[in-house]
């Protein structure tokens, strides 16, 4: 695949559960609606999808629906990151099989691997796939940190090409190592046009499960010469973005998508039910914004 994977807004995707498993009917009326209101790509099994709660043969089956519902209208990016080298191979290696466009591959985690140790993690996976890998980096979540100098060694493996990036203070001296080596998107919402303003391709949004033409429409704006609009767009995003991280992700995006009617189910522990404070905060704020297109295709 050439590069960039994709240019706009790439969403990272939710998981619908029921109580006993996965809603495939509704996860394929979800791609439906992402591909028809401007998704760029779909971003399958990452944490806003709650892969880490999943058993290995659920994962690569939802990549599986996944891919077959897309058929190849955009690219479906499919996470396959893992504490442990040989475990994130073989997810890899499956996610291929089930017919992922490429690979969001995350730090590992818990583990507090040495740069070294970083290095040649990712450096196994990608030996051992052909697929396009899109590096995760979310220091938030993991405590780990892909530093510039790592990076700077991880360009020269050739299947390594794009980062999502939420640590985006580091941006700058990452592009003064690395230069036009690895293609940016934005792990961050709100920060997504700033992004863009250091070189980035896009997005991979939380948002865009309830807003996807808007986020598609800011990101091509930007990336087309409309600084301004997009600006603009950024700025009336911000909101939204805040009330999407009241919690942890995806806790309130999956509150917001269940208001909307939507029908996404319920998080997995031990991730739970949102307070009854911000769920009223949420539903306020979706209040403000047209979500008119939601309701239509939802009903």
């Amino acid at each position: 695949m050439a590069r960039p994977i994709f240019e706009g807004s790439g969403v990272a995707v939710v998981t619908p559960f029921t109580s006993t498993g996965v809603d495939y009917a509704k996860l394929e009326k979800l791609v439906e609606f992402h591909i028809k209101n401007k998704s760029d790509a779909i971003i399958i099994c990452g944490s806003t999808g709650e892969a880490s709660t999943m058993p290995d043969e659920e994962h690569i089956s939802v990549i599986k629906a996944c891919v077959d519902a897309v058929a190849g209208r955009v690219p479906v990016i499919a996470g396959t990151g893992s504490n442990d080298t040989n475990h994130g191979i073989h997810l890899s290696q499956e996610a291929v099989k089930a017919g992922a466009d490429a690979l969001l591959v995350v730090t590992p985690y818990y583990n507090k691997c040495t740069p070294e140790g970083l290095f040649r993690h990712y450096k196994a996976i990608a030996d051992n796939s052909d697929a396009p890998i899109v590096l995760y980096n979310v220091p938030s979540r993991t405590n780990v940190n892909i530093s510039p100098d790592v990076l700077y060694r991880l360009a020269d493996i050739e299947n390594i090409v794009a980062i999502k990036e939420c640590n985006l203070g580091q941006v700058p001296e990452i592009l003064s190592k690395c230069g036009d080596r690895f293609d940016f998107y934005s792990g961050e919402d709100g920060l997504a046009v700033p992004l863009a303003s250091l070189g980035g391709k896009g997005v991979i949004s939380v948002v865009a499960n309830i807003l996807p033409e808007f986020m598609s429409t800011m990101m091509h704006a930007y990336l087309d010469g409309d600084t301004k609009k997009a600006r603009d767009m950024q700025v009336e995003i911000i909101p939204m973005v805040k009330a999407m991280f009241c919690e942890v992700n995806p806790i309130p995006v999956k509150e917001a998508m269940n208001i909307l009617g939507m029908g996404v189910g319920p998080c997995r522990l031990p991730l739970c039910e949102m307070s009854s404070k911000n769920h009223d905060y949420v539903a306020d704020v979706l209040s403000k914004y047209d979500t008119s297109a939601v309701k239509a295709f939802f009903g």
